[in-house]
């Protein structure tokens, strides 16, 4: 019999398949280990915040400059979220309506660029991002995108080549910034570099925008003219994007995002993301971008003393790219699946000048930022490598998975989830 349904009707009776997907992710997030980069934990407040009645609110515009009635609230806690951001990152400006890293890039680049105008930006089978010009992307669609690399010999980014780059095609705008780049990134030398050509600087912090915020990498908002991030990964926000920049590209960068960009911005995700910078404003957030490094750093050496190749030789931040071929031709596919069969979650990366198909690739990503969430030390980070390295040594040992399964099923509930 079919059951009738209000708008008052819970979830698990309004839609059973729905809520039953909910429990299982909820489930797979706590007996797991989630060392995916580009992922974290939301706190409880954050997740709260992004479930409530701002949903039902639209509030197109700026606080104060609305094109819809009943936005006194919504003007609060967008206020409360640019100057939060602000204070933050020590910004001038900030616009926090972007429904994503994508938006917040898309905007940054199209605050100073025509379409046709050249930019230069790290390429993405060196550790970039789709949005820094890969071909089937808007930015390599709309723009002339030219790319440097990292050297061959240390995988470290070529200033070399950035400025012969930069004198070459003297571009409009030069982005830095990475998506699988494992040491800090010299934005000052950026700065430089953008000076000498008259190019503005935008930097992409999406990945450490959390070790920032926890001054445990250089600023970029001090030298960059646009600065974008997200708001999850090492911010342990909710899932959205943000541009800062300078105060006379303010202008400039709010028309881009409203009306150029979007429509009615996400109130409810903006209210979590004005908790998300209050949480990373508390001195407690610093000493969690310190361990987030420290776990990643141990985790390196437990790798690397285990036989795995790390690209550049070991991280400075969160992450960490690993070239799993050195273990009996293991390949990055095979290592994302091997790994998800025992309870850790990846993603296969490419390595820089990897000789592998980017879907089949020699890496694999890890992060620290999740695990470090859940309260996991230097100790633990030894036991997660200890996994990781027993499973790619048998990737196709399924009896095995299953054992580190539920030993890893039964050691992460001592670590719970936030929220959960």
């Amino acid at each position: 019999m079919t059951m009738t349904t209000t708008r008052e009707t819970p979830l698990p009776l309004a839609d059973p398949a729905v809520f039953q997907a909910i429990q299982n992710e909820q489930q797979r997030q706590t007996d797991g280990l989630e060392l995916i980069a580009s992922e974290n934990y939301a706190s409880a407040a954050v997740l709260q915040a992004a479930g409530t009645v701002f949903t039902n609110k639209y509030a197109e515009g700026y606080p104060g400059r609305r094109y819809y009635g009943g936005c006194e609230y919504a003007d609060v806690v967008e206020n409360l979220a640019r100057d939060r951001a602000c204070e933050l990152f020590g910004a001038d400006h900030a616009n926090v309506q972007p429904h994503a890293g994508s938006q917040a890039n898309m905007a940054a680049y199209m605050s100073i660029l025509q379409p046709g105008d050249t930019f230069l930006a790290m390429d993405l089978a060196h550790g970039g991002h789709l949005t820094h010009g890969m071909r089937l992307n808007f930015s390599g669609k709309l723009y002339n995108a030219v790319h440097y690399g990292v050297r061959q010999d240390d995988h470290r980014i070529d200033f070399d080549q950035v400025a012969a780059l930069a004198k070459e095609h003297r571009p409009k705008l030069i982005v830095a910034g990475a998506s699988a780049y494992p040491r800090e990134i010299d934005h000052p030398q950026f700065a430089q570099i953008a000076a000498d050509v008259g190019a503005k600087l935008m930097v992409d912090m999406a990945h450490y925008a959390g070790l920032v915020a926890g001054g445990v990498h250089n600023n970029p908002v001090e030298v960059a003219d646009f600065v974008t991030t997200t708001t999850h990964k090492t911010l342990r926000g909710p899932r959205s994007g943000m541009v800062l920049c300078k105060q006379e590209l303010a202008k400039d960068v709010d028309k881009t995002v409203f009306p150029g960009l979007q429509g009615g911005p996400l109130m409810h995700i903006i209210a979590a993301k004005a908790i998300c910078f209050h949480e990373a404003l508390q001195p407690s957030f610093k000493d969690y971008a310190k361990q987030i490094i420290a776990n990643a750093q141990t985790l390196a050496e437990t790798l690397t003393a285990g036989g795995l190749t790390l690209s550049s030789g070991g991280t400075d931040n969160h992450l960490l790219l690993c070239d799993v071929t050195t273990l009996n031709g293991v390949t990055g596919k095979i290592a994302e699946a091997a790994l998800d069969r025992a309870g850790l979650t990846v993603n296969k990366n490419m390595i820089p000048y990897d000789p592998r198909k980017p879907m089949d690739p020699s890496g694999i990503r890890l992060g620290t930022a999740a695990l470090t969430t859940r309260g996991m030390k230097q100790d633990e980070m030894k036991r997660v490598g200890d996994w990781i390295l027993t499973i790619l040594k048998s990737p196709e040992d399924t009896s095995l998975a299953e054992k580190v399964k539920a030993e890893i099923a039964n050691f992460a509930q001592d670590y719970p989830v936030p929220g959960v």
